[in-house]
């Protein structure tokens, strides 16, 4: 993949690299010309039942010695609260594709335990089902966004399933329901038909796969006028873009949403993936040219449904992304439990530059995943609890959420000494609700300084404010030990400098200006 950031090197952000002096960056801000909305569903979440992300994290139960509210660890709820998580995508991932569920409903003391053949080969209760999920969403004001299941399922579980959660008739799933002590339906808007069906989810052939999916559409019934359910396709593998011409070509007229799936490999070989914590300048250069190959993805696959939808009605959610190292020693190899360093808040902040340079089709995606498991937003101990420096840009990004994009002119330096075209800086703005134009700006540079010279178009320069998040080393990180190693700070960086402003980025920083 040495060569594929190439197109992403050249449009990332909105930006388009040119030459210009070693360390030093100009940005312009057309806030005369806004874009497209930022769908806040960019911002979204993942949580499959995988290692201790639901039991251990998510959830504790009732009768946990740790802190908790109605089962749900106190600690990680109150997190999640602060970030204003939009949408939260469940129970998978593989193990949806093997998921019934009529075993995750009724007395939890009743319910049949299950194995879980992907992730670790454990025994689970079924303790956190339909309910704990839903209700989960509604205690946080989050869209739940649920994976029926197509690989061993059946249309007839997957049309129950979608009657339980979203039907107020006297029907007999919604009389079920109630039974189980839910009198109103929830509010579901988003239904995945499927995970990876091309793997996990069945070995599909598109073709086959595209047929399964307008069947299952069709018994997807949308029980309130106000409550239309918005269908999500599974998309392809990376760089299938045959199974995204093929699915846009058979299905494509009966889908809201096409779903797409990439993982950023820290060397590219998914044998051996790399340390999340130990590595130098080489490996985190072939990350970041990994995670930047995001660009290239979406503006092709984007291209392909451009020629089914010219008029963008179906989404393209970015449903799994992140970066994917190898797990921490002496840990679960199933449990795909990794640490979270400064290398990956950069990725982070990168990926989420990329989506919203699309935001015309990006309309949601959901990071890998949300507690104690790949690019986690928290990592949990009992009752101790981390937020990784990946939450902080999701924390400091979260202004960008349903905001107006604004288009941005950037001139900067790639990366010296490097195989790859990787910019030293990245850029994105949007203006909020109240009016005020939110820059964020990352530095990829883990060696040295970047200048940028910023001219804002099209609106005065008024107060800047700002917060910044970096570190001294690639591989700094926080631990329950030392929780607070990265965590964002005020920045000062910023001055008025005539009709613009000057900017001073530390090596390997991620900043969020308010202007």
């Amino acid at each position: 993949m040495k060569n594929a950031p190439a197109l992403a090197a050249a449009l990332v952000a909105l930006a388009l690299p040119l030459p210009c002096s070693a360390g030093s960056a100009s940005l312009t801000i057309d806030a005369g010309a806004p874009g497209p909305v930022i769908n806040r569903n960019i911002y979204g979440q993942f949580s499959e039942h995988l290692g201790h992300c639901i039991y251990g994290g998510i959830w504790v139960g009732r009768d946990s010695k740790v802190p908790n509210v109605d089962g749900y660890d106190k600690a990680v709820i109150d997190a999640l609260r602060e970030l204003r998580v939009p949408i939260l995508r469940w129970p998978g991932g593989c193990f949806a594709d093997e998921y019934h569920w009529r075993d995750g409903i009724g007395p939890i003391e009743k319910r049949p335990s299950v194995y879980n053949s992907h992730w670790g080969g454990v025994v689970e209760n079924n303790h956190f089902g339909t309910h704990e999920f839903l209700n989960l969403c509604e205690m946080l004001g989050i869209e739940p966004y649920v994976c029926v299941n197509v690989g061993s399922g059946t249309v007839q579980e997957a049309m129950e399933w979608v009657e339980y959660m979203t039907s107020d008739s006297d029907s007999p799933m919604a009389n079920l329901r109630r039974a189980n002590g839910r009198d109103k339906p929830w509010k579901v808007h988003f239904v995945a038909v499927g995970n990876e069906s091309w793997g996990c989810g069945g070995s599909m052939r598109p073709e086959f796969y595209a047929d399964n999916y307008r069947r299952y559409n069709t018994f997807i019934k949308d029980y309130d006028p106000a409550n239309k359910i918005s269908r999500i396709a599974c998309g392809p593998a990376s760089d299938d873009y045959d199974w995204t011409d093929t699915l846009m070509r058979l299905a494509g007229k009966q889908m809201d949403g096409l779903a797409l799936h990439y993982y950023t490999i820290p060397s590219g070989d998914w044998a051996k993936k790399g340390s999340a914590t130990h590595f130098g300048r080489p490996q985190y250069l072939s990350a970041l040219a990994n995670t930047l190959h995001m660009e290239e993805l979406i503006s092709r696959h984007s291209a392909i449904m451009d020629k089914y939808d010219p008029q963008k009605k179906v989404g393209l959610i970015v449903d799994e992304w992140g970066i994917w190292t190898d797990v921490e020693t002496g840990t679960n190899p199933g449990f795909l439990y990794q640490q979270n360093s400064m290398r990956d808040a950069i990725i982070a902040a990168l990926n989420l530059h990329i989506f919203q340079s699309h935001a015309d089709r990006v309309r949601g995606a959901n990071i890998a995943q949300m507690v104690n498991v790949l690019q986690s937003m928290i990592l949990t101990d009992g009752a101790r609890i981390v937020l990784t420096p990946t939450y902080h840009v999701f924390d400091m990004f979260k202004v960008h959420q349903g905001a107006v994009s604004i288009p941005v002119s950037l001139k900067t330096p790639n990366l010296a000494d490097t195989q790859y075209e990787i910019p030293e800086v990245s850029a994105s703005a949007s203006r909020g609700a109240d009016g005020r134009i939110h820059l964020s700006l990352v530095n990829t540079n883990p060696d040295a300084a970047a200048s940028v010279a910023c001219t804002l178009d099209g609106a005065p320069l008024g107060p800047v404010s700002g917060t910044i998040l970096t570190a001294s080393s690639m591989t700094a990180h926080n631990t329950f030990d030392d929780p607070h190693a990265v965590e964002p700070r005020p920045f000062s960086g910023a001055r008025s400098s005539g009709a613009g402003l000057e900017v001073l980025l530390p090596p390997l920083s991620v900043v969020m200006l308010n202007l």
